[in-house]
């Protein structure tokens, strides 16, 4: 995540050479793309870390550092 990113909340995601943005409310993708293996890890993740990943947002529209999230295992 950055601030000041653009609507609407989402984080980037690299898996090697590719690059996505993924919606943290749908978890869709909205920019890019990740092999559909990838995706599936990524979105089970995001999913048990959505209120954590929606408070970042929130924190990074405030200009504040987001916390730290545990990684994919």
């Amino acid at each position: 995540m950055f601030w000041d990113d653009h609507a609407p909340p989402h984080f980037h995601v690299v898996y090697a050479e590719y690059k996505a943005l993924i919606d943290i409310k749908t978890l869709a993708v909205i920019r890019g793309s990740i092999p559909n293996r990838a995706l599936v890890l990524v979105s089970e993740w995001a999913l048990e870390h959505r209120e954590e990943l929606l408070e970042d947002w929130k924190l990074c529209e405030q200009k504040q550092a987001p916390k730290k999230i545990s990684p994919m295992q």
